[in-house]
This record gives structure tokens, C-alpha cells and sequence, in this order.
């Protein structure tokens, strides 16, 4: 056996030439983690090399992200688990979702953020204690170990434990977030004290401690989500939250519980996706879109014209996220027409409503204006997107076969820039994903209806989008940060596994997306050559580069190509995260 592995700047691509054909061994070839973050990376192979499975180093994955990566996720936020048990307690092998995300205090109301003029007050969903929905992510981190892991806590999160003791480097997107959000930072004695210096931007190299969050997770170590939800914690929690403007109780954070959802699963061309349920709306409006795309033989994208094929998924987008901003929302709260959003009846209404052309779009085809598809009063004029890299995501596959993957946030960069004394914990501001207003697009530039409107204990929708691929050759496990584009990112990267692509080529293709609102394609410099604009342009769309010419997303991908048993494992060279795998 000839065993050869190749590190690149942005993924390590592990190569085994074991001679199987299709009818390869159940088990893969090698242990492979891609995180956002290398630390988190080392962390999780940590747990591994310890005798953990993937659901052990998923906790110490998510614990070490939130030390390191405080601008995008931590103890403070939620997130989404979507979880492959090999061969579970029953025999076979289950696929579930973990739903940790946030939820609206139980004192939160429909009007919350609107002034006395009926207008949202700015900032008052993104900045400061009542812009937090209760966290989900300590009660996650309790049930994967309890549930689904083969080590205690007090080993998982010991990695992360230790780099908030002993600190970590600024580095260029520590930089570039915290920098992003210094004013709101400003304004909160806490947060400054962990995360500035001197009450300014850090400078490259600088050593950021968190002492009491190190404690935080000793304390979740020991008790598990009680030492979170409970004692002296939540008193910590809650009374910093009230004694700064915030609604929170005690009975909040006790209530709290993880849920487990059954995954959205479809079938394009051969290939199983399952992905993530409401309140998510990725599952829902990545099966949208690629049955839109399945509907007519001739809309089979590998034969189209780049042009033809850019504008059908283009138009398949506009019509989800529409979609999306009408219906999706918390099932336990609302009733979410699923089956009928996934449906190919529904689909084919979609598509039959998309003006391609003849010859699949090569002559005469035409952009659809989004008022067009207006029948609700949805859209407002001020309507932007952000690219939202704020998010993490991280994918895992562990000897046995078990797979991770989750996508964590705190929504906006450094969440709501708040952090209750004597904790550790910063806040999210989850709360602004929630409709504040129907046909007001929140920081994002999302905008919903009904479906999506504050109630108590309501989750607000999200667009993270963990994602398996299964088909004849192989799985994969992927997702991104994004925002707003993440379900437009996984929706090209499964077009590029589909295709035969591995890790590294679904983490590097070239990105576009729309949205609905505003109406129009945003794009990275790379996506369309000249002639390709030039064309798309004359069909109707309006295309817009990316804000200086650059990139959004943070893709985390792991790929085993079962005819060969080669494995592959990426992360998004637009980031600063590492990919490993280990030969088993």
C-alpha cells in the first residue's frame, strides 16, 4: 500500500492507492477534520487520537472555535448538527439534525424593535443584551456527549479549556472583524477588556486571554448544561443581561433544550442530499432549487452553455429565496408547507415560470424582475446583502464512518458585542434574524413575512446549511459561512461534487447568488468572463461585483470517493482554516 499525502496553502489532500474498486471496505481510509480555524482543527484530532469518534471532536471543535474565532460562534450562540451514526444503537445507520439555535426570551414580543413611529429602531436588534436570543450551543455540546460521544466532557473540552488560559494570536481575521464591529465593542467594558487593546484594534501577535471563559467551560465540563443553565452561571448570565436593558430570566435558560429534526433528504440526478431542516431554510430552498434545476432533461446544467447554465440557476435562486421570505419560519411555531416547497409540482410551477430561451437559453432568454414575483408587499427599497462571514462551519468524518456536519454562528461579527461579568460569554444577535417588521430586510439583507415573527420561545430562521452528499461514488460533508449566500454557496458546491469535483475544487469554485432583494446577482471577479456578462446583462440581470473586487464564504469540505477510497478534505482558501486527514 503506497500512502501519500500533499499539503497545499488551503486544504491537505490525502491520496490512498489501496487498489479497491466500487466495492471498497464500509469503513473509510483515513480520520479527516476542515475547520474554520486551525486551532480548532488540532483540536479535534486531539479528541480523535484519544479514542474519541467524530461526535467527540465535534465538541471539541465547537468549544475551540468559540475561544478562537469569538467573532463567529462560541458558548453565546446556536447552531445546526447534522449527525451520520454509523451502524447506531438500533443496527443501522441514522441521520439526524441537532437544532441548537437560539431562541426568543420568553419576555420578547412581535413589536420589539419597532419605535413608537412603527419603524425598526436601527442597531436595536444587533447591539447590546436584548438583541440575544438564549444560546444553544452548551446545551448541543451536553447532548452530543451524552448521546452520541464515547468520552466525558471533561476530556472534549479540554483543548478548548487550555487555549482560553493560555491565549491565542490575533490574526488577520481577528483583525478584520473586530475591527469591523470597534464601536459596539466600545461601548461594553467587558467585551473591550477580553478583546481589545488598550481599548483599540490589537495589533497582529497579541496574546487574547479569556480567563473566565476558560472557567465557564470547567464549570460545563464538570456539570454539563446544568453548569450552564443553572447555578451560578445562569445568575451571572441573567443578571448582566437585565442590569444592561435585556429581557432574559432564569426560567429562559432553564427551559432551554436541543432538539432533534429529522433532516430534509432529496435526490438530484442520482445524488442523496440531506441537509437542514426549518428552522433553517437551507434544506428547504436547496431541494427548491435543484429540483428546479431537474424538472426537464434539457435543464441538465453539464450540457447548458455557461450562460444558459448561470441563468437557470440564477432564476431557480430568485424564485427560492422568494420562497423563503414568504413561508419559511419555526415549525414549532408556524406551519411550514414542506413537502409542498420540495415538491417537483411545485418545482416544475417554478421553472415553467423561467424564461429560458430557445435552446435552453442560448437565444432570447430573459431575467425575471423580482417585482414581478412580488404577490406579498414584500419588498422595501432599502433592501442590501452582506457577505456574512461571520458564521463557522466545520466537517468531520472519523474512522468508523461517523460524520459531523455543523454550522455555528452568533450571527453578526462579535455577536451582539456584549459579554455578562464574570462569565466569559459573548452574546449573539440572533434576534435580528427574525422578521422585526414583515418586508424590513434584517442586517443581511433577508427579508420574511409572518412565518418569521418574533414570538417567545419562538427560533428565528437561519440560512445555515450543513449538507451530506451521497451518490454512487462516494459522501460529503460540507457547508459555509456566508449569510445570506450560504445556501446559494452549497447549492454550487453540490453541482460540483455531482460533477466528479473533490473537496478542494467545491471549496474554491467561484461564487454568485441572488436573493430575490435586491434584485440583483452579486458575484465574485472570477465567476463570469467578460463575454459572460456582456450576455447575462443583455438577458436582464443586473450583476454586481463584490465589494472591492472581493470574496465571501468560509467552506469546509470532506470528501470520500468510495470507488477509489481517496479521501480529500479542504478548507476555503478565503479563509484561514486547515484541513487534515489521518490515515486510520
Amino acid at each position: 500500500m503506497t500512502n501519500m499525502i500533499k499539503t497545499f496553502s488551503g486544504f491537505l489532500l490525502l491520496t490512498l492507492a489501496l487498489g479497491f474498486t466500487a466495492g471498497c471496505s464500509e469503513r473509510p481510509p483515513a480520520s479527516a477534520i476542515a475547520s474554520a480555524h486551525p486551532l480548532a482543527t488540532q483540536a479535534g484530532m486531539e479528541i480523535l487520537d484519544k479514542g474519541g469518534n467524530a461526535f467527540d471532536a465535534a465538541v471539541a471543535v465547537t468549544a475551540a472555535l468559540g475561544v478562537v474565532e469569538p467573532y463567529a460562534s462560541g458558548l453565546g450562540g446556536g447552531g445546526f448538527y447534522l449527525l451520520h451514526q454509523a451502524r447506531s444503537k438500533d443496527g443501522d445507520d441514522k441521520q439526524v439534525m441537532l437544532d441548537a439555535r437560539e431562541k426568543a426570551p420568553l419576555a420578547a414580543h412581535r413589536d420589539m424593535y419597532l419605535g413608537d413611529d412603527g419603524e425598526v429602531i436601527a442597531g436595536a436588534s444587533l447591539v447590546g443584551p436584548l438583541a440575544a436570543g438564549v444560546p444553544g450551543i452548551p446545551a448541543a455540546i451536553d447532548h452530543l456527549a451524552r448521546n452520541y460521544g464515547k468520552l466525558p466532557l471533561s476530556i472534549s473540552l479540554a483543548p478548548a479549556i487550555r487555549l482560553a488560559r493560555q491565549g491565542f494570536k490575533v490574526d488577520r481575521s481577528y483583525r478584520r472583524y473586530i475591527n469591523f464591529r470597534l464601536r459596539a465593542i466600545q461601548q461594553d467594558p467587558q467585551t473591550a477588556e477580553i478583546f481589545l487593546k488598550w481599548g483599540a484594534v490589537p495589533p497582529a501577535g497579541t496574546t487574547i486571554v479569556q480567563q473566565d471563559l476558560a472557567s465557564t467551560l470547567e464549570i460545563i465540563a464538570q456539570k454539563g448544561r446544568a453548569g450552564f443553565y443553572g447555578g451560578d452561571i445562569a445568575r451571572k448570565l441573567v443578571d448582566g443581561v437585565r442590569a444592561a436593558g435585556g429581557i432574559w430570566t432564569l426560567d429562559d435558560l432553564k427551559q432551554y433544550r436541543v432538539i432533534e429534526r429529522q433532516p430534509i433528504i432529496g435526490e438530484y440526478r442520482g445524488t442523496r442530499i440531506i441537509s437542514a431542516a426549518p428552522p433553517s431554510s437551507g434544506g428547504v430552498a436547496i431541494m427548491t432549487m435543484l429540483n428546479m434545476l431537474n424538472t426537464r432533461a434539457q435543464d441538465d446544467v453539464t450540457k447548458l452553455s455557461s450562460v444558459a447554465r448561470a441563468h437557470l440557476i440564477i432564476e431557480a435562486m430568485r424564485r427560492t429565496y422568494r420562497d423563503r421570505a414568504e413561508f419559511l419560519g419555526d415549525t414549532d411555531f408556524v406551519a411550514v408547507p414542506v413537502k409542498r416547497l420540495t415538491s417537483m409540482q411545485h418545482a416544475r410551477q417554478l421553472r415553467d415560470s423561467i424564461d429560458s430561451g430557445i435552446n435552453g437559453g442560448i437565444n432570447g432568454g430573459k431575467a425575471t424582475p423580482s417585482s414581478e414575483l412580488n404577490s406579498n408587499e414584500l419588498i422595501d427599497a432599502k433592501t442590501s446583502t452582506g457577505a456574512g462571514n461571520n458564521t463557522s462551519h466545520f466537517s468531520i468524518l472519523d474512522s468508523q464512518g461517523n460524520r459531523v456536519a455543523a454550522t455555528l454562528s452568533i450571527n453578526y461579527p462579535f455577536g451582539a458585542s456584549f459579554v455578562p461579568k464574570g462569565t466569559g460569554v459573548l452574546l449573539n444577535d440572533e434576534m435580528d434574524d427574525f422578521s422585526a417588521r414583515p418586508g424590513t430586510p434584517n442586517a443581511y439583507g433577508l427579508i420574511g413575512d409572518d412565518a418569521n415573527a418574533i414570538e417567545p420561545g419562538k427560533r428565528p430562521l437561519s440560512s445555515m446549511s450543513p449538507t451530506f452528499l451521497e451518490n454512487d461514488r462516494g459522501i460529503a460533508i460540507l457547508g459555509t459561512s456566508g449569510g445570506s449566500r450560504i445556501i446559494s454557496m452549497v447549492l454550487l458546491a453540490i453541482l460540483e461534487f455531482h460533477e466528479g469535483g473533490d473537496a478542494a475544487s467545491m471549496v474554491s469554485k467561484p461564487r454568485f447568488h441572488h436573493q430575490y432583494l435586491p434584485d440583483r446577482v452579486f458575484y465574485e471577479p472570477e465567476s463570469f468572463s467578460d463575454a459572460e456578462q456582456a450576455a447575462l446583462q443583455a438577458m436582464g440581470h443586473t450583476l454586481q461585483k463584490v465589494a472591492n473586487g472581493s470574496h465571501y464564504g468560509n467552506m469546509q469540505a470532506v470528501v470520500w470517493d468510495k470507488k477509489t477510497d481517496r479521501i480529500t478534505a479542504a478548507s476555503d482558501k478565503r479563509g484561514i482554516g486547515q484541513a487534515e486527514v489521518k490515515e486510520n
